[in-house]
């Protein structure tokens, strides 16, 4: 694979990256919930082969108790 093409990959995974971040941050509002540090790591995505990662960030009390509350009403088949 030449440098052109390993640059194209990793261009792509950095962009499906952002959309699924985007698509995550959507859900979550849907339920409430907001996660302000919810980004793509610049960091993961430097190198030749960028092990591209989605920073969740840190949150407060009351963002777990409600990302806890969705969750556990997913599991019970509840909805969210």
């Amino acid at each position: 694979m030449t440098t052109t093409e390993r640059r194209r990959v990793a261009a792509g995974r950095v962009r499906e990256a952002e959309e699924v971040v985007a698509r995550l941050r959507e859900g979550f509002a849907g339920v409430g919930i907001t996660l302000p540090s919810l980004r793509v790591d610049p960091v993961s995505c430097a190198g030749s082969g960028p092990a591209v990662l989605v920073d969740l960030g840190r949150c407060n009390l009351d963002t777990v108790r409600r990302l806890s509350s969705v969750l556990d009403g997913k599991a019970t088949g509840h909805g969210g």
